[in-house]
């Protein structure tokens, strides 16, 4: 995974998270071959190129955090950046079992990402953060 930089404004991901929780939801509804699509790209961006690179990192520098009157929130940009690397491969499962019609591995993969999606967009909490953290724990012992 590229480094754009190592820290970002902390909203940004949950901003990006509830953009993400409303598109995966209505993929699980409508099934939409494109709609997936298009989130697994942007979580694609978000894995290789950092969360601040996708369309709804920009949509947030550009509209939202311009607006906001608190004090801007540092966070490392490594643990948001694999939190999208495990979106990423999510939704790639996801993409293949639609195309593939297996409609099942479609679901529930589809269903982890919005749940992931879900907890950091209304609580606050990145299940894949919170993977890196553990992983990265592992490793350094």
């Amino acid at each position: 995974m590229t480094k754009i930089s190592n820290f970002i404004d902390a909203r940004g991901p949950r901003f990006g998270a509830l953009i993400t929780t409303l598109v995966l939801a209505t993929v699980l509804i409508t099934e939409s071959i494109w709609l997936l699509a298009f989130q697994t790209l942007v979580f694609a961006i978000g894995a290789f190129f950092g969360p601040s690179q996708t369309p709804y990192g920009l949509i947030y520098k550009k509209l939202v955090q311009p607006r906001l009157k608190s004090e801007l929130i540092k966070e490392d940009s490594k643990p948001p950046q694999f939190a999208q690397f495990v979106g990423f491969i999510f939704a790639i499962t996801a993409l293949a079992g639609l195309i593939l019609d297996i409609n099942l591995v479609f679901q529930i993969a589809t269903s982890f990402a919005l749940f992931a999606a879900f907890l950091n967009a209304f609580f606050d909490f990145c299940l894949g953060c919170q993977m890196y953290l553990i992983i990265k724990r592992l490793i350094t012992r």
